[in-house]
Parts: structure tokens; C-alpha cells; sequence
């Protein structure tokens, strides 16, 4: 139609084509796998939450509250808000099932859809699909390194080589406190050399600081405090325990001092896997951190916990990237063609058949010529296709044709099922 208007995926979205869709289901079966093997149990949590559930756990005056929810009023009036994140929700399905009652620590996983209202860029977008997994009741250090060990393994089984651990310890609320007047006290001495980005943080989130990707804040990052010179004796044991495990579990890990977490909740161990020798603000494949503070923001008794996060869609970047496909499926198919009228009737049940044996089967709509037909099940990839004609209907058999070495017998109808369990 003239003029008609041409409808798109809205920006910061995209469409995950059938072609794509192999590398979703190859992630989500190794996170599955994964977590089966360290004993945690899938949850999904609603779509959106309320609003206040948000704005208490990630922070005011944080980015993704103030400019990146999708928020919104239902009809009754309630303030809704689009997840932006997976953690607030796993801590409100806590606490409101009493999952305290449990034993502890209560190990869930989630795949997600997480929306934020940012600049699209590679590997980053409005709406994308997360894998995390969380912890909940327990403070042991030993559980950190497992959790950190745990995404270490996650990311290896899909095949990614050129990646590196980074871990921190940015402290608890008791010392924290005194670790960033020092922060604030350095970043002071310099805020004319910082970008404008910066400049914003320093006035609200001082240890945000440390996280910038651009050259020059990052060269004043290098020798700001370190968190890990600031813990207090109970932060700077933990901290000492965790990578003591993590080496008794040989995994290869630095520590970073700049290292922070981009939500306000995180406390003691924060970690990051990342691409080698990539650079900017989207090298961050996932990570994760201890936040014992949350669920006591809620309302519930102080319980510890910790978790990870990770983007589908920046894990496929980064597999393409490194030349890694997901294994295809040997099943490619049986093509079924026909010939005329009678010849479909049979087409029709002989499909329905196999199908109810449990086979992928391809046929033909709209009455296509024969040399149609085969052209789309050379396209669709079948290995071998069962034909009829008026012969075949007549004879109560049907054409048997190998595909891919181009040889074709007929066979008797009823021994089709049977012939093919055998190939």
C-alpha cells in the first residue's frame, strides 16, 4: 500500500531470528546444566514489580531509578516499574514465601527479561535476556568462591577462551563509610580532569568513580584508594578466606581495586568476568557480588547473600567473536512430497505418522511441482524424502529418496516407521 507506514522493533530492541535462535538455547542449556550440578533450583518472578521495590533496593539516586526504569501507573493507580534487574525480585520472593523457613542457603536461578531505558550500544539494549543465579542465608566466604567459581565454569563450558576473573572487596556499611570520604577526598584534587559523566557521580555515588571506562578517569582511578586498604578486620578476613578458596579451587583470578559494582546494594566481595584485551564501557561479560544488606532493607531479618548476573545477548556477541557456534542438530529432517490429489491425502498421513513417532518432518503446501518440492527440501536441509506419485498410491508404497547420495527405492507404505528407526 502507498504510503503505508513501515512498523520496526523499537529502538534499543531486537528480534531474535529462528537463525539466532541456537546460540539462546545452547546458553541457557549450559546455565542449566550448571546449576543443576551446584544445586539450585530455578524461579521466575514477575515482569514488573512495584515501583518502591526498586527505588529501596538499587538506590534514589542511582542512574537506572532517576533516568534508565520503565515505569508506570496501572489502572489503580500503583506505581509499576518494568524489571530493570533480577536480584530485588529473587530477595521480595524470599521474604513474602518464607523461604527463610528453608535450608539455607536457598540457591535459585532465573532467565529474564531485564528493561532499561539506556544509550543502545554493542551488546547492550532496552530489553535483553538474563541468566543469574543467587544465594540466599548464608555468610560463609566459602560460598563466594563457589558462586565465583560457579560463573567461571559457566562461561568456560560454553567454550569462551579469552576471558579473566577480576575480584574485589569494596567493604561493609561500617566500613565503607570512612573509605569514601578518602575517595571523595582524592577524586576532589581532580575533578577538572574528569569527564562530565564523573563529575555527576562525585556529587552522588563517589565509588562509582573507580568504574568509568574513558582513558582519563581512568588513569585518575589508578591511583585512587583502594577499598581493600580501608576494610575493617572482619571485611579484611573475609576477603583474605575468599581467595584463599578460590585458589584451593583453581580459578584463575587478579584482584582489582577498581573493581565496583554498578548498584548500591553490593557489600565485601564484588567480581567481574571479562574479555581479555577488550576495552570500553562493554567488556563486562557478567558478575556479580555479596549484598547481605538487601533482604534487611526489605523489611526481613539480616540474612546474607550473594549472586551473578550475566547478558544473553553480550554472551553471543562475544561467541561470534571467538568463532564459537553452537552444535547443530543432526536431525535435518524427512521431506514428504506428492503428486496430485491422492498422492497429498497420503503425503498428509504418512506426516502425521512419523510426527507421532517423534520425528521432524517437513511437506509441502499449495499443490508445488515435484522439482518445487524438492528444491525446498534441498533448502530446508532434509537428509532423504518419502515421495508420491499415482504409482505409489496405487501400489500402497511410497518413494524413498537419499538426498544427499541422490539413490531412491520404493518401499512398502506400512514398513516406513519401521525403516527409519532402523537407519
Amino acid at each position: 500500500m502507498k504510503g503505508a507506514y513501515l512498523y520496526k522493533a523499537p529502538r534499543g530492541t531486537t528480534d531474535i531470528l529462528p537463525a539466532e535462535q541456537g546460540y539462546f538455547r545452547y546458553i541457557e542449556e549450559r546455565a542449566a546444566d550448571i546449576c543443576q550440578c551446584y544445586g539450585y533450583k530455578r524461579i521466575d518472578t514477575p515482569l514488573f514489580e512495584d515501583s518502591r521495590l526498586f527505588v529501596r533496593t538499587i538506590g534514589p539516586g542511582t542512574d537506572i531509578v532517576e533516568k534508565e526504569t520503565y515505569s508506570f501507573e496501572d489502572r489503580s493507580g500503583q506505581g509499576m516499574t518494568l524489571r530493570p534487574e533480577g536480584t530485588a525480585p529473587i530477595c521480595r520472593a524470599y521474604l513474602e514465601h518464607g523461604m527463610h523457613n528453608l535450608p539455607q542457603p536457598v540457591k535459585l536461578y532465573y532467565f529474564a527479561a531485564i528493561f532499561r531505558y539506556e544509550r543502545p550500544q554493542k551488546g547492550r539494549y532496552r530489553q535483553h535476556q538474563q541468566f543469574g543465579f543467587e544465594a540466599l542465608g548464608e555468610g560463609d566466604p566459602a560460598l563466594d568462591a563457589e558462586v565465583i567459581e560457579m560463573a567461571w565454569r559457566f562461561f568456560k563450558s560454553l567454550g569462551l577462551r579469552k576471558i579473566s576473573m577480576k575480584v574485589n572487596s569494596i567493604g561493609c556499611r561500617l566500613c565503607r563509610p570512612p573509605y569514601l570520604e578518602k575517595l571523595t577526598e582524592y577524586y576532589s584534587e581532580h575533578i577538572d580532569q574528569m569527564c562530565p559523566e564523573c563529575k555527576a557521580r562525585f556529587r552522588k555515588n563517589t565509588l562509582r568513580l573507580l568504574d568509568c571506562k574513558k582513558p582519563l578517569c581512568q588513569d585518575t582511578a589508578a591511583g585512587a584508594p583502594k577499598s581493600v586498604q580501608h576494610l575493617c578486620p572482619e571485611c579484611k578476613e573475609h576477603f583474605k578466606s575468599v581467595s584463599s578458596y578460590l585458589r584451593l579451587l583453581r580459578v584463575p583470578y587478579k584482584k582489582d581495586h577498581r573493581l565496583v559494582r554498578g548498584l548500591d546494594y553490593y557489600t565485601r566481595t564484588v567480581f567481574e568476568v571479562q574479555p581479555k584485551d577488550e576495552g570500553g564501557a562493554q567488556s563486562a561479560l557478567g558478575g556479580g557480588g555479596r549484598y547481605d544488606d538487601l533482604i534487611g532493607e526489605l523489611g526481613g531479618k539480616p540474612t546474607p547473600a550473594i549472586g551473578f548476573a550475566t547478558g544473553i545477548e553480550r554472551i553471543v556477541l562475544n561467541l561470534k567473536e571467538q568463532g564459537i557456534k553452537p552444535p547443530v542438530s543432526d536431525a535435518q529432517g524427512i521431506y514428504v512430497a506428492y503428486l496430485g490429489h491422492e498422492g497429498k491425502a497420503e503425503a498428509v498421513k504418512l506426516t502425521a505418522e512419523l510426527r507421532r513417532a517423534g520425528m521432524l518432518v517437513h511437506w509441502s503446501f499449495g499443490n508445488k511441482s515435484l522439482k518445487s518440492q524438492m528444491r525446498q527440501a534441498n533448502a530446508l536441509g532434509a537428509e532423504f524424502a518419502f515421495i508420491f506419485g499415482e504409482d505409489e498410491v496405487r501400489n500402497g508404497t511410497v518413494m524413498y529418496r537419499d538426498l544427499v547420495e541422490g539413490d531412491q527405492w520404493e518401499v512398502p507404505i506400512d514398513e516406513v516407521v519401521n525403516l527409519l528407526t532402523q537407519v
